[in-house]
């Protein structure tokens, strides 16, 4: 499955903001979505991930509370709302996709991968 993100921009502290990606080629068939980021000089790491149905979500202890991860079957599309946004929440945020009915939080366990988009949050 091929993956397109977007929605990244320049916000301040405490604003919101919601990431889409789209999903094309195989979506006929089950296959979870996740988020990750990558801040300057770090590695890439977890964020949020949602099951084919929805009904199962996973987050990261450092966005719990504050970003909700939900997608749209029908249109192939999962979203990221992020809320009280913070400084520390400043990476490149990348979209990703596996099949199946596993929702995994590390990255090597997705197979496609969007090109990411840039969120800065200033203070």
């Amino acid at each position: 499955v091929q993956l397109q993100a977007s929605g990244g921009g320049l916000v301040q502290n405490g604003d919101s903001l919601r990431l889409s990606c789209v999903a094309s080629g195989r979506t006929n068939s089950v296959y979870t979505m996740g988020w990750f980021r990558q801040a300057p000089g770090k590695e890439r790491e977890f964020v949020a991930a949602i099951g084919w149905s929805g009904s199962r979500t996973s987050y990261a202890d450092s966005v719990k509370g504050r970003f909700t991860i939900s997608r749209d079957n029908a249109k192939n599309t999962v979203y990221l709302q992020m809320a009280s946004l913070k400084p520390e929440d400043t990476a490149v945020y990348y979209c990703a996709a596996r099949y199946g009915y596993q929702v995994p939080t590390r990255l090597g366990d997705y197979d496609s991968w969007g090109q990411g988009t840039l969120v800065t949050v200033s203070s």
